[in-house]
């Protein structure tokens, strides 16, 4: 299988008790699909056994596979790297939590024939959160989206979703030219989507909220100084888009 339909790549640090009951639901609806796919954990320098658990799961899930770096980069580091790695015609990344199930890959199908980017919005007002995300993350996420629309992105409420697929050629063209290692890496590659001439879809889905989130409030002050910089770049024109 040199070029599957879908390459789902899976960034995860310190994922070892998350990641057997998502390998186990993307197996479990993958099997009855009519195409073809790739699963892609990329071990970001775990320091628990995450490594190990992906391992004791590839003689048990078809077309797993794993990527395994000793050390810590960032999710946007192993995201790129998953990305270029993957051999899919459409590349998917999703949280090693399961907060959006593979099931929602199902609707992104349909717009693969006009569109490049398919993205999950929990902004759109048929997506259902359960339970909804506390106040303060909702604050700061909207006053972050504020900015990202003003600088980069208008029109996008929700950038940081952990489930965005790209064509092979977006993928090309996006993630071998994109900078951002830490939580900004989203904006950039939809920033870098957009400059490109790629039209972008928002679908709804449905999104669990896992309390055991590792995003902390600092991923998000983050993200904003990361929009400044992107801005900056593009500005500047140090990305080498090849359009």
């Amino acid at each position: 299988m040199t070029h599957p339909f879908l390459s789902i790549i899976i960034p995860a640090y310190n994922e070892a008790k998350r990641l057997p009951m998502t390998l186990i639901d993307i197996d479990k609806h993958l099997k009855d699909q009519d195409f073809t796919y790739e699963i892609i954990v990329v071990n970001d320098g775990s320091k628990d056994e995450t490594a190990d658990v992906v391992n004791r799961f590839l003689s048990l899930i078809d077309h797993l596979k794993l990527i395994d770096n000793k050390h810590n980069s960032g999710k946007g580091a192993v995201v790129r790297q998953g990305m270029l790695e993957a051999k899919g015609k459409w590349r998917l990344f999703m949280d090693a939590d399961n907060s959006t199930s593979i099931v929602e890959f199902n609707k992104m199908i349909p717009y693969f024939q006009n569109y490049q980017v398919v993205i999950a919005d929990r902004d759109l007002k048929e997506s259902r959160l359960i339970p909804p995300q506390p106040w303060y993350k909702r604050v700061l996420g909207n006053f972050g989206n504020l900015i990202i629309q003003i600088l980069l992105l208008p029109g996008i409420w929700d950038t940081q979703c952990g489930f965005k697929c790209f064509s092979e050629e977006a993928v090309q063209k996006i993630f071998s030219v994109s900078k951002i290692d830490r939580w900004g890496f989203d904006v950039e590659a939809l920033a870098l989507a957009k400059k490109l001439g790629y039209k972008i879809k928002r679908i709804p889905i449905f999104w669990v909220n896992d309390i055991r989130s590792h995003v902390k409030l600092s991923a998000y002050l983050e993200v904003f100084k990361e929009v400044f910089k992107i801005r900056w770049w593009l500005w500047k024109g140090d990305y080498k888009l090849n359009k």
